[in-house]
């Protein structure tokens, strides 16, 4: 049996390979975007509260749309107005797949991945709708928290504050006021998205050599 749940155990790892690995590995790599790009990268991974290499590689492993994006921009010429420096951590194959296809179509990596970053207006447009829900909810959680310590503070000058009821209520509401506060926290660390306009996404000009 030993033997047997050894076998399995090797049987398992010979699918993971040593360039596999490695394609897992971090790198920098630096393009020029517009600044609405650069802003939507940061929104979204902000609002997903993922890294934005993992929001980056999710976009540039899609081999098929980014092929297709290749095919639209091909032989095409990024114009450098408005453009801004900008280096990402990506994983190796994230980098070697972009180089790849720049070269097999002709493409600037800096269009496949400005068109890439594209595919998250609806992403965008469907959190900046619960952003204002979030919001408006706030509103009405902080009201409700501001009610409950004003109930809190009448128990205690009734019945004081070693009441058994008393002490219940007052350990419920310092959850509450935990969880107001981790809420006011996400609502400020997301709120780019509140003035992000989806038309900055589109700035890029490409000129076709055709």
């Amino acid at each position: 049996m030993d033997r047997k749940s050894n076998r399995n155990k090797s049987g398992s790892l010979m699918f993971i390979t040593s360039s596999g690995l490695r394609g897992r590995q971090s790198v920098r790599a630096t393009f020029k975007l517009t600044s609405g790009c650069i802003e939507a990268i940061s929104i979204v991974a902000a609002q997903l509260g993922i890294k934005q290499k993992s929001l980056f590689d999710h976009l540039v492993q899609d081999s098929d749309s980014l092929n297709a994006i290749a095919k639209e921009v091909q032989n095409a010429r990024v114009r450098p107005g408005n453009r801004v420096q900008k280096t990402y951590v990506i994983s190796r194959r994230s980098l070697f797949l972009l180089d790849e296809i720049s070269r097999a179509f002709n493409a600037p990596r800096d269009a496949l991945v400005e068109f890439s970053v594209r595919r998250l207006l609806p992403v965008i447009d469907n959190e900046q709708k619960k952003y204002e829900m979030r919001k408006a909810a706030s509103s009405d959680i902080f009201r409700h928290l501001d009610k409950g310590k004003q109930l809190l503070d009448q128990m205690i000058d009734q019945l004081g504050e070693d009441d058994p009821v008393v002490s219940k209520l007052s350990s419920v509401m310092d959850t509450y006021a935990g969880a107001a506060k981790a809420i006011a926290t996400f609502l400020e660390r997301t709120r780019g998205i509140e003035d992000f306009d989806p038309k900055d996404l589109n700035q890029i000009e490409v000129q076709l050599e055709r």
